[in-house]
């Protein structure tokens, strides 16, 4: 088998796992689950990723990584504010709905200390985001606040119905597909709270 045909071996079972974990979120199963799904024999994911949990782990922080990445590119992209956020939106609520428990494990892992930390490039993005939010208040196009209360507000407004889906459909009463186009409404309503033009 040539290396060309190994790494796409190992990217499909990344991805399987991804699928399974995340798309699923059957975060307990085992690599003969995952083997199975991606249609390749056991001793292979062991062979790659040396165990089911070190495969999980890898999955997990590069989902974190890429998010971390988009983040940056759309902070430091030359989009007014609002555009920068509408975007961030689009993205966030499209990895929603393609892997609607990811949010929920990767809040469950913060919790417990377990999350991949860039502390000096999340230091940049945060300071440039609160120099343009900074900026924004000044033209009126947001209302005044510390930017932290800002961030906090897009946060929660973004992050609250997908972290809490499951509990949130139960209690109101909604199937997948009615909750489903309650997120999809998200996007503008975000936008008009947090924006006054």
């Amino acid at each position: 088998m040539s290396a060309k045909a190994l790494s796409e071996t190992e990217k499909l079972i990344m991805d399987t796992a991804m699928k399974v974990f995340f798309a699923e979120g059957r975060f307990n199963a085992t690599t003969q689950e995952i083997a199975d799904a991606a249609g390749v024999n056991r001793t292979l994911i062991n062979y790659y990723f040396r165990s089911r949990n070190n495969l999980f782990d890898i999955v997990f922080e590069n989902a974190q990584k890429q998010e971390n990445e988009l983040t940056e590119a759309i902070v430091f992209s030359d989009l007014p504010l609002k555009e920068k956020i509408s975007r961030h939106l689009d993205i966030y609520f499209e990895q929603a709905k393609k892997y609607p428990y990811l949010e929920i494990y990767m809040v469950t892992q913060v919790n417990q200390g377990n999350c991949f930390k860039d502390k000096d490039t999340m230091g940049r993005v945060l300071d440039k985001f609160y120099l343009e939010i900074a900026l924004e208040m000044e033209k009126g196009n947001v209302a005044k606040m510390r930017p932290e209360q800002f961030v906090l507000n897009f946060v929660s407004l973004m992050v609250f119905p997908v972290s809490m889906r499951p509990l949130l459909e139960e209690t109101m009463g909604m199937s997948k597909e009615a909750y489903e186009k309650l997120l999809e409404e998200r996007k503008e309503i975000i936008l008009q709270t947090l924006f006054i033009n």
